[in-house]
Parts: structure tokens; sequence; C-alpha cells
């Protein structure tokens, strides 16, 4: 079987991801086996985690508002700081006549 489509939040990823879900799995979910093979600690193995679930529920959230996904992307990133992301998404939602998202308000 092979994947024709491949799903967004999939598409969303950035190399380095992919290739660290692709060891994830080799290493049967492993936090501390991914930590050896990087040469990282466990706490560094677990935030790169976090941000890569917090990427793919992100990519899920805003299917369909593809700038909102950008700019969540990139506060996810460390690129953009919350409060900037919050203003940026605020204006276009506005410019748009649209409301602001509930998860916008309480981040």
């Amino acid at each position: 079987m092979s994947i024709e489509i491949i799903p967004d939040w999939m598409s969303n990823l950035e190399d380095d991801d992919v290739i660290f879900i692709k060891k994830f799995i080799q290493a049967s979910g492993s936090l501390k086996e991914i930590a050896k093979q990087y040469g990282v600690t466990y706490p560094t193995v677990r935030l790169r985690l976090d941000r890569l679930i917090q990427k793919i529920r992100l990519s899920e959230s805003t299917e369909g508002e593809p700038y909102v996904a950008l700019i969540k992307r990139m506060v996810v990133n460390e690129k953009l700081d919350l409060d900037t992301a919050k203003v940026l998404i605020a204006e276009y939602k506005k410019q748009r006549g649209g409301q602001v998202p509930a998860a916008l308000e309480h981040e």
C-alpha cells in the first residue's frame, strides 16, 4: 500500500520532523532511545515531541486558514512571539469580518 494523498497535518511538517517521527517509531516510542540517537537529554527530546504534537494539532485546527496556520507554526518554531501572533491573527480576522478563534483568546 502506498500513500497517494498526504494528509494536511503531515504535509505541513518539516523534513527533520518526519525524520524524528520515523526514528521515534523505529525506537518503539522510547524517548530515552531517541535521546541517545540524537545525543541530547530526555527533556530535550520531550520538548521536541511536544512541539511536534503542537504542530500537528495546529494544522488540524486551522484547516482552511493557511495564514493563521502559518502564524501559529511560527510561534511553535519560536520565530514569532505569541503576543505578536495574537495581534496579527486578530487583525487578519477583523479584516475578513470574522471572529478571533477562542483558542487564541486563552493562549
